[in-house]
């Protein structure tokens, strides 16, 4: 868009080939179909098979779907029934995974469309010499656009005339207070978006006053529309637990092929089997020791994470986003209408020399006229259960309320005869009140230009002339609450003589604004949120940051984030244009310095994010208006707002809080932990007893080439059957005590990294030394291979069961009751009887190529199964004594420091 608002309007209207009488309709009718209509570019929905094909890009999905195809291939050359079992389960669990991933979108999607609100459809122009109603679609640059109090802006307009008209522009600049605007001002090239006051911007709201602008850009050529093209400029990156995942599933894969191989030369090598026989035995193995349940398993996992966030008013766009905030290290988030109730709100009021709050207001004396000032100078409208207007005067009558001064009641008393609007010049408003048989004129405005034009005061119920030291001490008042970054009105009155009234009513011209006296004064600001205090003490005891970014004024912004505990000092809050002086690379370095960001527009929101990305945070970005969309959309996770988010935001964010409430993120935040650490709970599970079944097969294989310890059949039935309830089950666990007195995870941290590396490869060798010794003790305690292959494989299956309680927390067993997780117990249950039924019941044992066996075997297996929960709390033990000492070394060192 041109810079119009540094041209006269005569030069624009000569511009833009227009008059004030506006365009003609053919004129009309031929720029729209030259430029289309005003309208943003939307989003073109993914069609559903293509969105419902993207769920098989996952690196673990296509080792399943190459390893099903190549087991449906050696079934249809060897006739092999067992193959085809193995293809078709996996080819199941694979469609499972991606049907719930797609429904979980679907919902997502659904969820959005209802909660879009439609805009306005009709907007007032001239054209044709005369005032009409056309479609907001349907303008075209160079229409004449009339506006009064209620309108949302339909396009970017330069003024021609204005009558004390304010617009709502916080959805664009974060600007919280309406905007006073001016026809005929011509401005500088390089004025920021939010001191632009001869224009007003599609989207915003006329809260006050009436005005006339000429369109000088519509749709995706409006403020508004450069933020839109600054979205697709954006580019999600994939979660930290997709990198997780993906790297996992390359391990996977690596293992998979060389245990192929291994077991391919053995047997090859060393049992005498033909090259296809060996290469049939190794494919079979190798492909049965993929843990096929993992893909789903941690879809499941997720889809509950997200359903619980559901019910928390939470909507979670995507799987997987959800987990990225459980390694959110920074939340940066917009003020007006997140942190703050973008609700201008009156904290102090002033009178008999004395500053008064909420709590400690009496109303009678001076007070009872502070109050009637307060509801009947306003020209804020009661329409249903709420009052419409300017933030400020609606603040009023509601703090009016609180105190049973009803603005309705009050004027039905006291009837307005007379008034004199506001205006920027005067900086005052005036309304005349017929009081029984008085009329008494009610003043209201900026406290330097009201004091001005009082000579009198009231003062404990008498009314006196105003002293020199009066006025000082109202002035050191009026700084006071100005350096809490309150908006400070002054209050004043008179009463009218009854010559001035014709009719009960009065002219404005006989309406004096002087000669006044002062009643009072009002301090508000637009509050934080109260749930917000206490999400940010979380946010800080789970060692997150959090940052204000607003495109609202410095002292306004830091007096708000010093009352939550966000800043210690001025220090820490910078503003737009100093941002401007740095490089990218000087932001990358200097950001760390500061807390609060103010009068920044939608591009330094973006190097913001961008810069504390490239200092490795995990960043969150929070907000409602469409200035917040390019951030949220670049930031890892993006939140926007269900209630008062604009479309735009919606549209881009990964999450929505359909309850606009700060505290919700700190509710998902912890949700995105405990689904992490449930999803490495499932994935050291299912990895342990994946360990123990190649080690086992690696060793019987070894020492024993002529005996096979389990068939294809009996490790797919221990990894489909066995391993996937306790995994969905510990999917369910409810958060360690201590998840959120934890720092954020490292997104760089691998999924199976560290300690969990450990627990995988200790507790699956611990299980296959179990799995081995029974064998032993069949194979040579009982002689029979038969036997021997049976218990090991109601080993690997029975040992898994008890494994599962040790897994289920990082503590001790015993630390916390060990059969809290119901799911879990039931899991046990089943599964133990499924085991049974399996080993009992001779028709199902042999599809598994089991016999039976003897009580003192079923003992045997029982009694070495067992031995997994010791040998785990053991370790658990040592664990817990090395991070005892180390902390105790850290806090030495801390202390030997200081």
């Amino acid at each position: 868009m041109k810079s119009f608002y540094s041209k006269s309007v005569n030069e624009t209207l000569k511009e833009l080939n227009t008059t004030s009488n506006g365009l003609t309709s053919e004129e009309a009718k031929k720029r729209l179909a030259e430029n289309g209509e005003n309208s943003l570019e939307h989003k073109k929905k993914t069609n559903y098979f293509l969105k419902f094909l993207a769920q098989f890009k996952d690196i673990m999905v296509l080792i399943l779907i190459v390893a099903a195809i190549i087991s449906l291939v050696f079934a249809i050359i060897e006739k092999s029934s067992t193959e085809l079992i193995d293809s078709i389960i996996i080819f199941v669990i694979v469609l499972i995974n991606a049907t719930l991933g797609f429904s979980q979108e679907i919902k997502a999607e659904n969820a959005l469309d209802a909660l879009r609100k439609m805009s306005q459809p009709y907007s007032t122009v001239i054209r044709d010499g005369e005032e009409m109603k056309v479609k907001t679609s349907e303008l075209v640059v160079g229409d004449i656009v009339l506006l009064e109090a209620g309108d949302v802006v339909p396009a970017d307009l330069l003024l021609i005339e204005s009558a004390s008209l304010k617009c709502e522009e916080a959805s664009l600049t974060g600007e919280s207070l309406p905007v006073e605007k001016e026809a005929g001002l011509v401005l500088p090239e390089k004025t920021n978006l939010g001191d632009r006051k001869n224009m007003c911007f599609s989207s915003t709201t006329v809260v006050y006053g009436r005005g006339e602008g000429v369109v000088v850009a519509t749709g995706s050529n409006a403020e508004m529309g450069k933020i839109a093209s600054m979205l697709s400029e954006e580019k999600k990156e994939v979660t930290p637990l997709q990198k997780s995942l993906a790297k996992l599933g390359e391990i996977i894969t690596f293992i998979v092929l060389g245990i192929a191989l291994v077991i391919f030369l053995v047997d090859l090598l060393f049992a005498g089997q033909g090259w296809m026989d060996s290469f049939l035995t190794a494919v079979a193995i190798a492909v049965a020791a993929i843990p096929e349940s993992l893909p789903a398993v941690v879809t499941i996992i997720l889809s509950i994470g997200v359903t619980k966030l559901a019910k928390k008013n939470t909507i979670i766009k995507k799987l997987h986003a959800v987990e990225t905030l459980g390694c959110c290290q920074v939340i940066c988030s917009d003020k007006t209408g997140t942190i703050t109730q973008n609700k201008m709100t009156v904290r102090e009021v002033y009178f008999n020399n004395e500053t008064h709050t909420q709590a400690d207001f009496t109303v009678k004396g001076e007070a009872t006229a502070l109050l009637k000032c307060m509801a009947l100078c306003n020209d804020a409208k009661h329409q249903k259960d709420a009052y419409l207007g300017d933030p400020t005067e609606v603040a009023l009558v509601q703090y009016a309320e609180r105190f049973k001064m009803n603005k309705k009641s009050l004027e039905s008393k006291f009837k307005r005869i007379g008034e004199i609007p506001f205006d920027s010049v005067r900086k005052l408003m005036s309304t005349v009140n017929k009081e029984e048989d008085n009329f008494v004129q009610y003043t209201k405005g900026a406290v330097d230009e009201l004091l001005r034009l009082c000579t009198h005061i009231s003062d404990n119920g008498k009314v006196r002339k105003i002293t020199v030291k009066d006025i000082d001490s109202i002035k050191q008042v009026n700084k006071e609450m100005g350096a809490k970054a309150l908006r400070v009105l002054a209050y004043a009155t008179k009463e009218v003589p009854a010559s001035a009234v014709v009719n009960d009513e009065i002219d404005s011209k006989l309406i004096k604004e002087e000669g006044l006296t002062f009643i009072g004064l009002s301090g508000m600001i637009d509050p934080p949120r109260d749930e917000v205090f206490d999400a940010l003490i979380k946010c800080r005891e789970a060692g997150m940051k959090a940052i204000m970014i607003t495109g609202d004024h410095k002292d306004t912004a830091y007096a708000i984030a010093k009352e939550l505990g966000m800043v210690k000092s001025e220090k820490e809050v910078v503003n737009g244009s100093h941002l401007d002086k740095f490089t990218d690379e000087e932001l990358v370095k200097e950001i760390r310095k500061f807390r609060v960001f103010t009068r920044v527009s939608p591009e330094h929101k973006v190097r913001i994010v961008k810069a504390l990305q490239a200092n490795g945070k995990v960043v969150a970005m929070t907000g409602d208006g469409v200035n917040d969309a390019p951030s949220i959309k670049s930031a890892n996770i993006g939140i926007g707002m269900g209630n008062v988010g604009t479309e735009v935001t919606k549209d881009v964010a990964d999450m929505i809080l359909t309850d606009d409430n700060f505290a919700t993120i700190v509710l998902a935040v912890e949700e995105g932990r405990k689904i992490f650490g449930n999803i490495q709970k499932t994935i050291q599970f299912l990895l342990g007893t994946n360990i123990a079944e190649v080690l086992s097969i690696f060793a019987i294989t070894l020492l024993f080439p002529q005996y096979t310890l389990f068939t294809a059949v009996q490790i797919l039935f221990t990894n489909l059957v066995t391993d996937t309830f306790p995994s969905i089950a510990l999917g369910c666990n409810e958060a360690e005590n201590d998840l959120m007195k934890q720092p954020p995870r490292d997104p760089k941290q691998y999924i199976i990294g560290g300690r969990v590396g450990f627990n995988i490869i200790y507790q699956g060798f611990t299980q296959a030394f179990i799995v081995l010794a029974v064998y032993m003790i069949g194979l040579f305690g009982f002689g029979s291979p038969e036997a021997a292959t049976t218990m090991a494989f109601l080993t690997i299956n029975i040992v898994q069961l008890f494994h599962m309680y040790s897994v289920r927390t990082l503590h001790s067993i015993f630390a916390s009751n060990p059969f809290k997780n119901k799911l879990l117990n039931i899991a046990f249950v089943g599964e133990l009887a499924i085991i049974l039924l399996v080993a009992l019941c001779p028709p199902v044992a042999g599809l598994l190529s089991l016999t039976q066996l003897s009580l003192v075997q079923w003992l045997i297996i029982f009694g070495c199964s067992l031995l997994i929960i010791p040998i785990v709390e053991l370790v658990k033990l040592g664990q817990k004594k090395k991070d005892q000492r180390k902390a105790l070394e850290e806090k030495s060192e801390s202390v030997d420091e200081f």
